[in-house]
């Protein structure tokens, strides 16, 4: 699971109730074997995991099978008009970027909750599982104006260890956000490049009818920048390393919110 969203802007958002995890009507039809439930550390007996698993799993293969791009050629997303100029991903390389993202995740409101900072070889260690892997979760430089300015994880929530603590439906695309410069921070920066992100998502990605988000539930900035954007509250998580406000953004609100 990808780390934690740094603050995002600054305010205090609502303090919601924390109402259950949605329910989710999909269903892929694929049995795993007991040893590749085990690789994922859990119970075989955990019928509830199993069917969850076993739903990703086939949403997975079928991508394999028709050679697909897991998250729908992001490269070529191109870019979104947002108040504060135009907005663009472009997908981290490590020889170019490394020192910056470096840079941004040593400054203390960001190590606070990504908890990455140190020498460079701490971000490398991060972000090389991602370049190397399957496609499903991409590090990308947030690019205001052509200034790189924030960095985003962009990843298939369905295909993520997210997926055993909430009802994951196939394509839910998850974000990760952390903005670079302290004068970016605090006057809507965040909800515009959080809106503008989701916008793409659902603009590149038809089959996605969510975006999600899981940030620390102690990171008010950053619920509150995502309330902004259009997302909703659904429900507190626990995740192995903080307690998380999970945050969705609906295709059928996309418009309205």
């Amino acid at each position: 699971m990808p780390p934690t969203d740094s603050s995002t802007s600054t305010g205090s958002g609502p303090s919601p109730a924390a109402p259950s995890a949605e329910s989710t009507e999909d269903t892929l039809d694929l049995r795993l074997p007991d040893e590749l439930l085990a690789l994922f550390g859990q119970d075989e007996s955990d019928d509830g995991f199993r069917a969850q698993v076993e739903r990703t799993a086939a949403d997975a293969v079928g991508a394999v099978l028709d050679g697909e791009d897991l998250l729908d050629a992001l490269a070529a997303w191109g870019t979104a008009a947002t108040p504060f100029g135009s907005f663009q991903l472009l997908p981290v390389r490590v020889e170019r970027d490394l020192q910056l993202i470096s840079r941004w995740m040593n400054d203390p409101a960001v190590a606070a909750f990504w908890e990455l900072a140190g020498p460079e070889s701490v971000t490398d260690a991060h972000l090389r599982p991602q370049l190397d892997g399957d496609g499903r979760s991409i590090p990308c430089l947030g690019v205001l104006d052509g200034t790189p300015m924030s960095y985003f994880e962009v990843y298939r929530a369905d295909l993520d260890p997210l997926a055993r603590h909430y009802p994951a439906r196939p394509h839910d695309t998850g974000v990760h956000i952390l903005i670079g410069g302290v004068a970016d921070r605090g006057r809507g920066v965040g909800t515009a490049l959080l809106r503008a992100v989701a916008d793409l998502v659902l603009d590149n990605r038809p089959r996605c009818a969510r975006v999600v988000a899981e940030p620390d539930l102690r990171n008010t900035p950053s619920v509150s920048a995502f309330l902004s954007a259009g997302f909703r509250f659904s429900a507190e998580v626990d995740l192995p390393d903080k307690r998380a406000a999970l945050m969705v953004r609906d295709r059928a609100l996309g418009k309205l919110l």
